[in-house]
């Protein structure tokens, strides 16, 4: 149990609904996931380790970018997720590795199916969290997916949260 109080079941079933909403495209929801400073990053798969500063990162939004992209998602038009894809995520191997300036650090293993127009295309990486806890709930101080694929191919893009 961390001086916050989370425990590793906590955090399993903070990341179980945090699959879940985004499997059932409940993305409002899931935006109170998330601290207002919050970051979400994807880096590119050619420098996973690199800083959003100096490298390429497909996706690195503050809280204020993250709710532009979540509205985006829900417009009809003009966004390639219209219809959205049918996905479902598998998080595993959590390991909780201590509390570092106030938030508790977290790594997981994911496997996220999409299907899209009769297509199944598979994402796979970690998650790199800081986590803590504000008004009582576990909240995402940072959600970083970081994926463990050479490329996007036969992908191509990440037209999803991952």
């Amino acid at each position: 149990m961390s001086a916050h109080g989370i425990s590793r079941a906590d955090v399993e079933e903070f990341l179980a609904r945090d699959a879940w909403l985004l499997d059932t495209w409940q993305l409002g929801t899931w935006l109170q996931l998330f601290t207002p400073d919050a970051r979400y990053q994807v880096p590119s798969t050619d420098r996973p380790a690199g800083d959003p500063v100096g490298s390429l990162y497909l996706v690195d939004d503050d809280y204020r970018q993250l709710c532009f992209r979540v509205k985006r998602f829900n417009l009809p038009q003009g966004h390639a997720e219209q219809p959205h894809s049918v996905t479902q995520r598998l998080v595993t191997n959590v390991l909780l590795h201590g509390e570092r300036a106030g938030a508790l650090d977290v790594t997981a293993a994911f496997l996220i199916a999409r299907t899209r127009h009769g297509v199944l295309d598979q994402f796979v990486g970690r998650y790199e969290l800081r986590l803590l806890r504000s008004d009582g709930a576990i909240r995402f101080l940072q959600r970083r997916s970081v994926l463990a694929m050479p490329g996007l191919r036969p992908v191509g893009t990440v037209g999803i949260i991952v």
